[in-house]
């Protein structure tokens, strides 16, 4: 496969898997970026806010508006760190982890969807080649 079919083929696949989860999101009254936000600190609990710009690839400043406007939602609270007087954690309310429980199950069901027609050999290289492309990027 050439490179350039290749390049079409993933900005294609990024397309449409964008368009899915927007529709998805849309309904809740939060953006996408808000969306993943929550997805990343009920994967991760309790995270400070210099690693959580980190993983979602923003600044320290940008996510502090974005925490604030979740923390306005009662989606997130921002708790000092017991460790580090200088940090903050960022944790998921009640109602945070119940937005968390709902979407991570959206994302399962679009993960079976996505992959139903690989055999377990197929779902398993295909896994690989994606964490090889994500240390990339």
């Amino acid at each position: 496969m050439d490179i350039k079919h290749l390049s079409k083929i993933i900005v294609e696949f990024y397309e449409r898997l964008s368009s899915w989860e927007d529709s998805v999101v849309r309904d809740s009254g939060l953006s996408t970026a808000q969306a993943h936000t929550i997805e990343i600190v009920g994967h991760a609990g309790p995270i400070k806010m210099k690693d959580l710009a980190e993983k979602i690839g923003v600044t320290t400043g940008t996510l502090t508006v974005a925490v604030d406007r979740l923390e306005e939602k009662q989606l997130l609270i921002r708790q000092p760190c017991k460790t580090d007087r200088r940090a903050y954690l960022i944790e998921l309310t009640e109602t945070g982890r119940a937005y968390f429980k709902q979407h991570h199950n959206f994302h399962i069901k679009m993960t079976q969807e996505i992959v139903a027609d690989l055999t377990d050999k197929e779902q398993q290289i295909f896994g690989t080649i994606i964490e090889k492309m994500l240390k990339k990027i």
